[in-house]
């Protein structure tokens, strides 16, 4: 059957000539390059293992808070204008609040799905800090921070500092009894600062707290200024690490250059569409049945009382315990009262972050290595840094519960008292046997590691030699599995020159340098690693067998 000009023109256009959507992408292409772009990034390889969708979880819940945050700006008046409330709350009714307060009611109660928006954007805060933070500690034990990813880190722990006091300005927008206390916990901070703490105070709040503007202005910074930066840094976060080819862990065909793994289209794509629906159910399903912040049961804020459980998010608990656990010192000094009780804990606070901040900046140094890293540690392969980021999971963990101290105390029927020295001993004592603890774990495993590859693993099978003694049966592991075993690197601790020169003159050696060979030394020397075993073992081991 033949085809007439008329349909073969209505279907194809003219005979030679491309399609319109043809034409348009050309078009665009030309100006554009999406073509060439597309083809050199949408094959890009990466591999496949669970831990790396944390980072996944981190980017959707931004991605939802964004999404429900829009919704309730919509609905959110900023202002601490005092009305009468006359909704549909009935308890509150007559009661005098500001306008953030009752816009926070009317989206609780009046407007369609609000509830459950203001429900999901908060457990997703919550959700979006904890996987940044389990995140970090991923990278922090694998050594993903290494070169040249020393940048990204950087880029990941700004957005972990700036995702908590982003929650933090969020939940006190509301202007409730709950959230007026942690506002009221950050004007005694600003005020501990010397000297220039109320000034500051002034300057923050325009005027005496709580002041008048103190929730228009956490809401710019919490809508506009935060998310905007965080927007920036979550962009180049994600640009270094399609240029800097994703971390994979040791195992058959991996090397230092190159990616096994799947495609970012389809097959990644796919995966990560499904999951971001996940995580969006999962999250939506939460808010649904675990209620979170109930400002209705707090009533609005007066500077005049406070809540008897008033509570930080829990990722602010570490800087809570910190002022709790900390004696009331306050001194005087040229006319100034220094309120230490406040200051240090902060002071302590902020050199915590900095050494978080700064880490693979020090581990580079004290390795000297300058070549790049793409392959993951094993955490026991890195005894004294694994001990070190557990130390700290200890800390942060016990300064939880100096934040938490008065409901322990009530929930447990335990003195507060003891409870805060508890604390305050297992501040200095837990880290440092944490620390012990996990490196000798972290070495025990190297040496069972050790022994697989020499002797195989047991199999439980019980042997009679000729000559009467039992032996186990052990079966001698796949080659894959002891590449898996023996990739990882064993440098060696730096060491200093000799103590003179070839001409007999003593050498002038820096204190950095001494430093460095001594940290060196605690990473890397006999006491903390155990040697890999060697080919030569290896083959022994394999005819011995």
């Amino acid at each position: 059957m033949s085809t007439t000009p008329s349909a073969q023109s209505a279907s194809t256009g003219r005979p030679g000539q491309p399609k319109a959507g043809e034409r348009l992408a050309d078009w665009a292409d030309g100006r554009l390059g999406i073509y060439a772009l597309a083809k050199s990034n949408l094959r890009k390889i990466f591999p496949d293992h669970w831990s790396f969708m944390l980072g996944e979880i981190c980017l959707y819940t931004f991605v939802i808070i964004i999404l429900t945050g829009i919704y309730l700006t919509l609905f959110f008046t900023p202002s601490m204008n005092e009305v009468v409330y006359h909704g549909s709350y009935t308890p509150l009714t007559n009661i005098r609040m500001s306008e953030a307060y009752k816009t926070t009611l009317d989206i609780s109660f009046d407007v369609r799905a609000g509830l459950l928006m203001r429900q999901i954007h908060h457990w997703s805060a919550i959700v979006f800090v904890a996987a940044m933070f389990v995140h970090m500690m991923r990278i922090l034990y694998t050594g993903a921070f290494r070169r040249p990813r020393e940048l990204n880190w950087l880029f990941g722990f700004l957005l972990l500092f700036l995702g908590q006091f982003d929650g933090f300005m969020g939940y006190s927008l509301p202007d409730d009894l709950l959230s007026g206390t942690g506002i009221r916990f950050l004007e005694g901070a600003v005020l501990s600062v010397p000297i220039v703490g109320t000034y500051l105070t002034m300057f923050v709040y325009g005027g005496q707290f709580p002041g008048m503007v103190i929730i228009p202005r956490l809401f710019t910074v919490h809508i506009l200024l935060i998310p905007g930066i965080m927007a920036g840094l979550v962009v180049a976060h994600l640009i270094l690490v399609f240029y800097h080819k994703h971390t994979q862990f040791a195992g058959p065909g991996r090397t230092e250059k190159n990616v096994v793994g799947m495609p970012l289209m389809p097959v990644y794509m796919a995966k990560a569409g499904g999951f971001f629906f996940v995580v969006f159910g999962a999250l939506a399903l939460i808010s649904a049945i675990a209620q979170v912040n109930p400002i209705w049961a707090y009533g609005p804020y007066r500077s005049d009382q406070v809540t008897t459980d008033a509570q930080p998010d829990w990722y602010m608990g570490f800087s809570e315990g910190l002022i709790r656990i900390m004696p009331g010192w306050e001194i005087h000094f040229l006319g100034h009262t220094l309120e230490l009780g406040v200051f240090i804990p902060l002071v302590v606070f902020i050199l915590v972050l900095v050494a978080i901040a700064v880490y693979p900046f020090v581990e580079s140094w004290i390795t000297g290595a300058k070549r790049e890293y793409h392959l993951l540690d094993r955490p026991r392969n890195a005894p004294v840094r694994t001990a070190l980021a557990t130390a700290w999971l200890a800390l942060y963990m016990v300064l939880l519960l100096g934040g938490g101290n008065d409901l322990v105390a009530t929930h447990f029927d335990l003195s507060i008292n003891a409870i805060t020295w508890f604390v305050r001993i297992a501040f200095f004592v837990l880290p440092v046997v944490v620390f012990i603890v996990v490196k000798r774990w972290c070495l025990g495993l190297q040496r069972r590691d050790r022994d697989k590859v020499l002797h195989g693993r047991e199999t439980g099978i019980i042997k009679r030699l000729p000559h009467g003694e039992y032996i186990e049966v052990h079966e001698r592991l796949p080659q894959e599995r002891l590449y898996e075993l023996t990739a990882h690197d064993q440098l060696e601790p730096l060491e200093l020159p000799p103590a003179v020169d070839d001409s007999g003159v003593e050498r002038k050696v820096k204190f950095t340098d001494k430093m460095r060979a001594k940290l060196s030394e605690a990473y890397y020397g006999e006491s903390s690693q155990i040697p890999k075993p060697t080919a030569e073992e290896l083959e022994e081991s394999t005819h011995h067998h």
